[in-house]
């Protein structure tokens, strides 16, 4: 996350964790969302720069953390079948 701070990326992961709940229609508590959206930040941000893609401050933070937070919640519920 480039130029949010320490602070910025917990509220965008917090965020970012309960978009992706929301999307995925599920029921998680507000730790479960900050984690789910830390790994998924992590996710997408590696994804994004191995596809090229340049993201920047809060709203590029929030839309690639989103989506790896998205496909982390994808892969949980293939594992969970």
């Amino acid at each position: 996350m480039n130029g949010v701070g320490f602070i910025g990326a917990i509220i965008i992961g917090i965020f970012a964790g309960w978009l992706a709940e929301k999307i995925m229609k599920r029921d998680h508590g507000l730790l479960t969302n900050l984690v789910v959206g830390l790994v998924g930040a992590l996710i997408g941000a590696f994804l994004a720069s191995m596809l090229g893609i340049h993201f920047f401050g809060w709203f590029g933070s929030l839309i690639i953390s989103t989506l790896g937070a998205i496909l982390l919640l994808w892969l949980l519920g293939l594992m969970k079948r």
